[in-house]
């Protein structure tokens, strides 16, 4: 079985920060990439950032420059640091992960339970 779990989230005014993390637990033998998607009130769930096993990121346009994501491999999480949010950054953020359970198996994607972003005065 393998858990991720997501932190950090909550309410915070326009041009704030929050720092989210995302802790994977149980049978991991290797995780490949990991990322951050969002799903804002009546939107669909959207790629904010992943980042690779090695450290190459990608960013959605919406987020570059504001947003930073990164990873410890030794602790099997992955952050998201996120500078001077706006109220259109408010949706639920899900964290993501490629993982591999045992050297037999192929990888799989596997999903948080999600955290809350809310952005507003």
């Amino acid at each position: 079985q393998v858990q991720l779990v997501e932190s950090g989230g909550g309410l915070v005014q326009p041009g704030g920060s929050l720092r989210l993390s995302c802790a994977a637990s149980g049978n991991i033998f290797t995780i490949y990439a990991m990322g951050w998607y969002r799903q804002g009130p009546g939107k669909q769930r959207e790629l904010v950032a992943d980042i690779s096993r090695g450290g190459t990121t990608n960013y959605a346009n919406s987020v570059k420059g504001r947003f930073t994501i990164s990873r410890d491999n030794v602790k099997n999480t992955v952050y998201l640091q996120m500078n001077s949010l706006k109220p259109e950054d408010t949706a639920v953020y899900y964290c993501n992960g490629d993982i591999k359970r045992s050297w037999m198996d192929g990888s799989h994607n596997y999903w948080g339970q999600g955290t809350q972003v809310t952005v507003s005065s």
